[in-house]
C-alpha cells in the first residue's frame, strides 16, 4: 500500500458537485477532489496566501501549492476543452471549529468528531449497517474493476464484519457492475484501478469509492473499519494494454479516456 496521506481540513463540502459545458453531448469528465477545491476557495475566492491556506487546512505550504496548481490545471482543462468538472472524493476532514480563522457556523460544532474521508471512518457509521464490496481474486483486491469476475461482499454491523460472501459477476463489466452492486445494496466499494465512467456510475448509485487499494481483501475491509485504509482518491485505470485488443481505454463504455490510463497517480 502507498504511504498514508495526511488528512486535509476543510470548512464545508461544496454546494455544487459538477459543472458541465452547454451544447456538448457526453463530454469527458475531470475529477476535482474536495481538498483541491478547498485550495481554490481559500486562495482564489477568499484571497488567502498559500501559507495561510496551509495553516487553515493543517498541511504544508508545499502541499497546498501542489494541490492548487493541480486544481487550476483541471479547471483550465474543463474550460478550454469543454469537459465536465466533477467535484468528489479526496482525503479530508470537516473542520471541528478549532481551525485558524475557522468559518464558524459553517463548521461542525467544536468537540464533535470530524467527518473523516480518505483515512478514517465517519463516526455516524460506527453503529449502522454497511455493505462493503471488494473486487476479488484469490483472496486479494483485484486490480481492474471493469474485469473483476467476483466481488467479496461484507455485511457490517456495529463497526464489525457480521457476514461475508463471494459473488460472481457473471460476465458483467464496467457500467453494468455499478447496477449489480446497487442491486446487492452495497454502499461502499474497495478496488484497485477504475475508469472515470465507472466512477461516475458508482457516484450516481450513491456508492462510496476507495480505489487504488491492493493486498488482502479482508485486511482492506478491516483497515477501512479501523479508519486507517490507505487509498488513492485520484485513482484511475492502470491496465491499458493488459487485456488485448478487447480492452480499449478510449471506449465510452470504459470511461478511461479522460484519465489517459497511465497508472495510478500519487496524491
Amino acid at each position: 500500500m502507498a504511504r498514508p496521506t495526511r488528512c486535509r481540513r476543510i470548512c464545508f463540502e461544496p454546494k455544487y458537485d459538477s459543472f458541465a459545458p452547454c451544447g456538448s453531448e457526453r463530454p469527458e469528465q475531470v475529477f476535482l477532489a474536495v481538498d483541491e477545491f478547498e485550495t481554490i476557495r481559500l486562495v482564489d475566492h477568499e484571497r488567502r496566501t498559500h501559507e495561510q491556506c496551509a495553516k487553515q487546512m493543517g498541511i504544508s505550504r508545499t502541499t497546498v501549492t501542489e494541490m492548487y496548481e493541480r486544481a487550476r490545471s483541471k479547471i483550465a482543462d474543463c474550460l478550454i476543452n469543454g469537459k465536465t468538472l466533477c467535484i468528489s472524493g479526496g482525503n479530508y476532514a470537516l473542520c471541528d471549529g478549532s481551525a485558524w480563522r475557522c468559518c464558524g457556523k459553517k463548521c461542525s460544532r467544536a468537540g464533535q468528531e470530524p467527518n473523516l474521508k480518505g483515512r478514517a471512518r465517519p463516526k455516524e457509521e460506527e453503529n449502522r449497517k454497511m455493505k462493503i464490496a471488494v473486487t476479488y481474486q484469490n483472496g486479494n483486491v483485484f486490480q481492474h474493476f471493469g474485469h473483476t469476475e467476483q466481488f467479496k461482499v461484507f455485511e457490517i454491523q456495529d463497526g464489525k464484519i457480521a457476514e461475508a460472501q463471494v459473488v460472481d459477476t457473471n460476465g458483467n463489466g464496467h457500467g453494468a457492475l455499478a447496477g449489480m452492486l446497487s442491486s446487492l445494496n452495497v454502499d461502499t466499494l474497495i478496488c484497485g484501478g477504475i475508469g472515470a465512467g465507472a466512477q461516475n456510475a458508482l457516484a450516481e448509485a450513491g456508492i462510496r469509492l476507495y480505489g487504488g487499494v491492493s493486498g488482502s481483501a479482508d485486511a482492506a475491509v478491516e483497515a477501512l473499519l479501523a479508519g486507517n485504509l490507505s487509498f488513492d482518491p485520484n485513482v484511475h485505470c492502470s491496465h491499458h494494454g493488459h487485456h488485448g485488443e478487447s480492452h480499449n481505454c478510449g471506449e465510452d463504455t470504459h470511461g478511461c479516456g479522460s484519465h489517459n490510463c497511465t497508472g495510478n497517480g500519487g496524491f
